[in-house]
């Protein structure tokens, strides 16, 4: 899917990632990172956000919930970490990062949340009485009071299968009765996913429907009484979509795939976002006239296309359609390549979901790149030692 772009704005990264796979120091399956472009990044989206007045959490799952990467982007002035599930913000408690937002794709477990409000998360995301009642007691017994984000959906809406979740508008007046006598929590907005989504057709990124509830919601809560603090829309945030979303009244949002250049609105590579992640693997073997690489990082949704394969040059070839019913234990390539060649692609991706390693290069941009480290994709670090 980004292969073009990432020949076009980052032909570098390939050329580092080939050297440390060469040298041995990364394996097959790893995503490797662009730090300098990542960051590159994230101050271009952070810059955009402030001219319009706009709060940006980081999000971290696509690149593997990366301590490294995250806390090099904390430093940069971003104001703490979502967490899209309790898990990604056990791993990053672990660490000793901030989470600012918890709560709003999963839930925080019953026997997590004493944990999550000692963290003092600015926001948790709820969307259901019995959970803001558990935040209330727990919060209560830290003599704290802890600032909720309510979870909206309408019927129309768009929702992703496993993320079904939401207060109607219908029932929210209601919703905002009993949580409001909650003593030990605080209503403060509401949130929404998935708020923007790129048109293939148009070739640009736009409101959803959620959008639009997400505002009546708003509107709702200002209604009963409540000063709203917090507009969240999740969702393709990038700089061509920070405009659209202030526009809307947006407070908050959480860049994900753009800072490493991945939103579908790059993918020809014309954005102001540059390619920093590439997927490398190798030849394993080859059986009539396919080669197989080593898998392991396939997503389902990640348009994965072409590869290009080390052949005395680099040769473009098609990735052969995947049968997501079995483990991706290989990927099929067109033709007979040599074995042990180094294959690299470049698609969409949520590295948390695979079984990848992550390898976090910085000096690209100026010739000169260092492996800062090589992670699992879940964010531990596997060396433990850093290779020059």
């Amino acid at each position: 899917m980004f292969l073009n772009a990432l020949e076009k704005q980052n032909p570098a990264l390939i050329d580092a990632a080939v050297h440390f796979w060469r040298n041995g120091a990364i394996k097959p399956d790893c995503y490797v990172i662009d730090v300098d472009l990542v960051l590159e990044n994230a101050r271009l989206l952070q810059e955009c956000a402030e001219k319009l007045g706009l709060s940006l959490y980081l999000m971290s799952k696509q690149f593997g919930r990366n301590p490294l990467l995250c806390q090099l982007l904390l430093k940069q002035g971003y104001q703490g970490i979502v967490a899209v599930d309790f898990k990604e913000a056990r791993q990053l408690w672990q660490q000793g990062l901030p989470i600012a937002h918890i709560g709003h794709l999963v839930q925080t477990p019953v026997n997590m949340i004493d944990e999550a409000i000692a963290q003092r998360p600015e926001v948790i995301t709820v969307y259901s009485v019995e959970k803001a009642q558990q935040i209330s007691t727990a919060a209560l017994r830290q003599n704290h009071r802890q600032a909720l984000l309510l979870k909206v959906q309408d019927k129309g809406d768009v929702v992703y299968p496993g993320q079904e979740a939401g207060f109607l508008l219908a029932e929210l007046p209601d919703v905002i009765n009993k949580i409001s006598r909650m003593a030990g929590v605080e209503i403060i907005g509401v949130t929404h996913f998935p708020c923007m989504l790129f048109n293939e057709q148009r070739q640009t990124t736009e409101a959803t429907p959620n959008l639009t509830t997400l505002a009546r919601a708003k509107n709702l809560l200002e209604q009963q009484g409540i000063e709203v603090r917090q507009m969240n829309a999740a969702s393709a945030t990038c700089i061509e979509t920070l405009p659209k979303l202030a526009a809307a009244g947006v407070t908050h949002t959480e860049p994900g795939h753009a800072l490493t250049g991945t939103q579908p609105a790059n993918q020809y590579g014309g954005g102001p976002e540059k390619i920093a992640m590439l997927y490398l693997s190798e030849i394993s073997h080859g059986q009539d006239n396919i080669s197989f690489c080593y898998g392991g990082g396939y997503y389902r949704r990640g348009h994965l296309q072409n590869a290009l394969v080390l052949d005395g040059q680099w040769q473009r070839c098609r990735v052969l359609p995947i049968d997501s019913d079995s483990i991706d234990y290989t990927l099929p390539l067109a033709g007979r390549w040599p074995v042990s060649s180094p294959v690299i692609m470049c698609f969409r991706t949520q590295v948390f979901v695979t079984r990848s390693d992550v390898a976090l290069i910085s000096g690209i941009q100026m010739g000169n790149p260092q492996l800062l480290g090589v992670f699992d994709s879940l964010g531990n670090d596997l060396a433990r030692s850093h290779h020059g």
